[in-house]
């Protein structure tokens, strides 16, 4: 049977928890209850046990420094999330965007080639489906996509949390 390590960290915007699959973060997220990740996840993970664990591969050391300022810490956590190839791209994209930057989702379509001259010509809603389907919030960072004309668009997690994120990340 698969096996899911959880752990869950307080932030100023509330808990904030990971699930960890054989070394790589499988979600994260705002909630205390990993039980409301796993969710999200593939047949396989979801029928999964849950263990907490403090540390599970080192992802809740590297999430406290992100928390404390070190903003490159979340950069070499292994993340493992099933999608389609378009999904892939745009989340190797995102993992890309420099912290305190940030990208249209025009520009992050275009920068994962999801553009569609027949349907999307600029791929915004193919990149605006990507960070809706993304299940590792702030490693991931979905929370660096804003609207064309600068408004902060949506978040899975709530707007006050992308904008204490970004005001996190600009700050240093």
């Amino acid at each position: 049977m698969r096996h899911l390590y959880a752990t869950t960290l307080p932030t100023p915007k509330g808990p904030f928890t990971l699930l960890v699959d054989d070394g790589d973060v499988c979600a994260a997220g705002f909630t205390g209850r990993a039980e409301t990740l796993q969710r999200r996840l593939d047949p396989s993970r979801q029928a999964a046990a849950i263990s907490q664990a403090a540390d599970p591969d080192g992802v809740a050391t590297r999430m406290h420094a992100y928390l404390e300022g070190e903003l490159g810490a979340l950069d070499e956590i292994a993340v493992a999330q099933p999608g389609d190839a378009s999904q892939q791209a745009a989340w190797r994209v995102l993992r890309s965007v420099p912290v305190g930057r940030t990208v249209s989702y025009r520009e992050l379509g275009t920068l994962a080639g999801l553009a569609d001259p027949a349907d999307d010509p600029f791929g915004a809603r193919a990149a605006g489906a990507a960070c809706a389907g993304n299940h590792v919030a702030v490693i991931v960072p979905c929370h660096r996509v804003l609207r064309a004309d600068g408004r902060l668009g949506g978040y899975g997690w709530g707007l006050a949390r992308k904008t204490w994120l970004l005001d996190h990340e600009s700050a240093a």
